[in-house]
């Protein structure tokens, strides 16, 4: 369902498939694990699938509410232009704005200049 790396002092998570709603608290607790054993270091979740569900919407969202609630920088990177708006018209507003880049090179790159 998922891997993970470190890339240039960035944890990238990436998600290999939608886990659909049986498994979706299953990926959530996955990355809540990823992140807390690499904190503080700053997140990007890569979704690198044809097609992103609705579960896997649900998981990064709750990812990025929980990354705002430790102070760890986190954004997201899909080749999807209509899973970037969905996630960006949904995410949490009352913290720091969830950033979606369309390349995992610059989401990564973002990420350690924004950490530096």
């Amino acid at each position: 369902m998922l891997s993970h790396s470190i890339e240039h002092g960035v944890l990238v998570i990436t998600l290999h498939t939608d886990p659909g709603i049986g498994r979706r608290a299953a990926l959530s607790h996955e990355i809540t694990d990823l992140v807390h054993a690499y904190s503080p270091l700053p997140v990007v979740i890569v979704l690198d699938m044809p097609e992103v569900g609705s579960a896997t919407v649900s998981a990064i969202l709750r990812a990025q509410r929980m990354c705002h609630h430790l102070g760890v920088l986190m954004s997201v990177s899909t080749h999807s232009a209509a899973t970037r708006r969905i996630l960006e018209a949904n995410c949490d507003t009352g913290g720091t704005r969830l950033v979606v880049h369309a390349r995992t090179d610059v989401a990564i790159a973002a990420a350690f200049t924004a950490a530096a």
